[in-house]
């Protein structure tokens, strides 16, 4: 993808269970936050704003901000068992200080049928975005159910992290479209090869 274009939506997954853990799956397979355009798509995607937000405002000094508080998280979650290491306790004072920013304000406003639609102020500031993902993050860290839910896919190569709500909490995969797909494919053709052996 050329720097600056817009993310295809097939290339942004949503699928995490939370805003800070969908921002985690933006490293796979490759960097995709590679630009305004995907970082513009990956914040209207998750929800962080609502549809026909204006974010022709975030340029590309937006995307260091971003990529920060994603290796931050990834450090909290993926240490949560962890001994508490320097890193850690870095990691976890940047989030509690981005966490303490005012998250963008919604209102509700009449949409064009007369039901109610949440719509911002104004366009979002970077900090003000960055704040309500780190808060997202911190909740999830201080939630002991939402904590022990957390499952990194099962999928060969997929370092992906996901909120596990499935029933019985026995999901493998951050996908089962995806990584589940593929370790199928894969049991499929292991059974063929041993029925023609």
């Amino acid at each position: 993808m050329a720097l600056g274009t817009a993310a295809a939506p097939y290339e942004l997954r949503f699928d995490a269970g939370r805003i800070c853990l969908d921002l985690l799956a933006t490293t796979h397979p490759g960097e995709r936050l590679d630009g305004p355009g995907p970082l513009r798509a990956w914040i209207t995607g998750s929800g962080l704003v609502p549809a026909g937000t204006p974010l022709a405002h975030a340029d590309p000094g937006w995307l260091p901000g971003f990529r920060e508080l994603r290796g931050h998280v990834a450090e909290l979650v993926r240490g949560r068992n962890a001994a508490r290491t320097r890193s850690y306790d870095l990691a976890l004072a940047r989030v509690n200080e981005l966490a303490g920013g005012t998250p963008p304000a919604p209102r509700a406003v009449s949409g064009e049928d007369g039901s109610l639609v949440r719509e911002l102020a104004g366009p979002p500031a970077c900090a003000a975005l960055l704040s309500a993902v780190a808060r997202d993050a911190v909740e999830l860290l201080t939630d002991p159910a939402a904590r022990a839910a957390i499952r990194e896919c099962e999928g060969d190569n997929c370092p992906l992290v996901y909120l596990d709500t499935s029933r019985g909490r026995r999901r493998r995969w951050c996908s089962s479209e995806v990584c589940g797909n593929r370790e199928r494919v894969a049991r499929h053709r292991r059974r063929a090869a041993l029925a023609r052996a």
